[in-house]
């Protein structure tokens, strides 16, 4: 008996004795019924593991739970937006039969803009007067990342809405203790925060390279503008990312667009006050009171058109167009391709996992006044199951707690656990701030804790956006055309496009045949011809397309490039053959 019950004492002390020595429990663990929130987003999962386990320590610490976040993983940011607009209309629908409403207005009631038919505008009046999951929703709380477009969109549809009423912002998020702005409405042009949608993070886009992989090619000087990327030695070298499938590479393509038009402005003579002052002028619809706007507009189209080109020359040179974002930076650094286009973050983290010793594998660059600075923002969604902690989690992104996370080095104090993110925080006092001492104070104290050093003007995120001026009516209302356009100009008809500028290259270059450089630039005339003023009028105004739908649009610009690039194949092939015809004897 007293055999047994020793047994049994010793099996009990083994089994408990892994548990009396254990190490502490991690603060931040979550056990069934502690709060979960249901979030969406296209960030990688490093980001989401990050912010994940640190939104779990600092609500713990701060609320007294931690927290488990439910990622849905739809894909990128239009892919998010797809599922999302096809949910609340569902949602909206089912509750509008409930309400023995008309369930066919709901597609209208998502509108950017108030619809002019009484019912349907009533309908959208509607959609927007509640905020409670009884009533309809998605069944995800928050849409975290993504650009400044496709935030802006969900705010006009109504399906985000504003975390807090203005005033009413926690302590320390949008102001610090002496009334100092963090997180400014816009800069560069660019906007940054509205009263529903805040930048959690910021981005800017450039260009990597592969240094050994371009000294093959020739090239000893790495690319550092949007023209480098059209260097006839790069044919068949550069990765591109398909900018409809990634909301931030369409981005990027529209600041190439944008830049290349700015540069081709300035050169025809015009100031940046007389910019600004044309752009405030038309804003306000003022322009014809100004004798030179109509010489200068035609600027502004010859740009926009010439940045069209060099878009062109890019795909034309192209090695391919990846549906995966961080794809082409892996590509590079290995060596698949020499040069390519992508995000910042992208292109730093690359650096750092390739480096060896000293030697870079892969080179990142900012073109100098070549990109805008815009955000990734954060959203609260309409009919959020949980808001409060929706709110909660806002609230730690934007806090100095959360934004340590974008480039604190791994492992220092209340940086990230595991992975270097290598973004830029939005948060004005992580930089360096000469009219602010405090700010500027705050800053400096965290150098040698981040990743990059954000003191660094070529890194310094306000720094680079006030070197970039965004003109908004140059580009932006074009964004969604732009994606579209480019599709069909460099990857539906990717394979003729390529082959004719390697013709072309064959024959002596663009100089040689500027014949076949002329059917090969040639733009659409159908449905309606192609240049920066009507481009405008066509996004405001969908008769000009006779009717298309947008697959069919596209499908219709795919034929005339296929068409215009196998001409220019033709002709460039046929005036290298006649170059090489020996003379006739006299």
């Amino acid at each position: 008996m007293i055999r047994n019950i020793i047994i049994i004492c010793a099996a009990v002390l083994v089994c408990a004795l892994p548990f009396a020595l254990r190490p502490a429990p991690d603060v931040g663990a979550w056990h069934e019924g502690d709060p979960v929130l249901v979030a969406v987003s296209p960030h990688i999962a490093a980001i989401r593991d990050e912010f994940a386990n640190g939104f779990s320590h600092w609500h713990l610490k701060k609320y007294g739970t931690p927290v488990r976040i439910d990622w849905r993983s739809i894909g990128g940011t239009t892919e998010i937006m797809r599922y999302l607009n096809g949910e609340y209309a569902a949602s909206y629908r089912a509750y509008r039969r409930r309400q023995g409403l008309d369930p066919g207005l709901a597609n209208a009631a998502l509108s950017k803009n108030r619809p002019e038919d009484s019912e349907a505008a009533a309908a959208w009046d509607d959609f927007r007067a509640h905020d409670d999951p009884d009533a309809y929703g998605c069944k995800i709380d928050i849409f975290f990342g993504g650009g400044t477009y496709d935030h802006g969109s969900a705010e006009r549809q109504g399906i985000t809405v504003a975390p807090w009423t203005a005033g009413n912002w926690p302590k320390g998020i949008l102001e610090d203790d002496n009334g100092i702005e963090m997180i400014p409405r816009e800069l560069g042009g660019e906007i940054w925060r509205t009263d529903v949608y805040v930048s959690a993070v910021l981005s800017g886009f450039g260009i990597c390279s592969n240094p050994d992989r371009l000294r093959e090619l020739g090239i000893e000087k790495m690319p550092s503008t949007w023209k480098d990327l059209t260097d006839p030695r790069l044919y068949g070298f550069v990765g591109v990312t398909d900018p409809t499938k990634s909301g931030s590479i369409a981005k990027a393509f529209e600041m190439i667009l944008h830049a290349t038009c700015r540069e081709h402005v300035l050169a025809a003579g015009w100031t940046p006050e007389q910019i600004q002052t044309f752009e405030t002028a038309a804003k306000k619809g003022l322009q014809n009171d100004l004798p030179d706007f109509p010489r200068y507009q035609a600027d502004v189209e010859a740009g926009w058109l010439s940045g069209i080109h060099l878009l062109q020359r890019v795909g034309a040179n192209s090695r391919y167009f990846t549906d995966a974002a961080g794809k082409v930076p892996v590509d590079v650094s290995s060596g698949d391709a020499a040069a390519g286009i992508c995000i910042d973050f992208y292109g730093r983290v690359q650096a750092e996992t390739t480096r060896v010793g000293n030697q870079d594998r892969l080179n990142y660059v900012t073109p100098h006044g070549g990109s805008t600075i815009s955000g990734d923002p954060i959203s609260l969604l309409r009919g959020a199951e949980h808001r409060e902690l929706a709110q909660h989690f806002i609230e730690f992104v934007l806090c100095e707690d959360g934004q340590k996370l974008w480039n604190g080095r791994p492992g220092s104090d209340g940086g990230p656990q595991k992975h270097a993110l290598r973004r830029l925080p939005v948060r004005r006092d992580f930089y360096p701030d000469d009219q602010n001492p405090t700010v500027d104070a705050r800053a400096r104290a965290r150098k040698g804790t981040t990743s990059d050093d954000l003191l660094d003007p070529t890194v310094d995120a306000y720094m680079l956006a006030n070197a970039f001026t965004y003109e908004p009516r140059w580009t932006a209302a074009h964004f969604s055309f732009l994606r579209s356009f480019v599709r069909a100009m460099c990857m539906d008809a990717g394979r003729e496009l390529r082959s004719a500028w390697k013709a072309i290259l064959e024959a002596g270059g663009p100089e040689a045949v500027p014949e076949a450089v002329a059917l090969l630039e040639r733009m659409p005339v159908e449905p309606y011809p192609i240049d920066w003023a009507t481009v405008t009028e066509a996004s405001r105004n969908r008769s000009m397309t006779k009717g298309l739908s947008e697959t069919d649009l596209t499908s219709a610009w795919t034929s005339f490039f296929r068409n215009s690039y196998r001409e220019a194949e033709a002709c460039a092939r046929k005036l290298a053959a006649e170059q090489k015809k020996p003379a006739s004897a006299p």
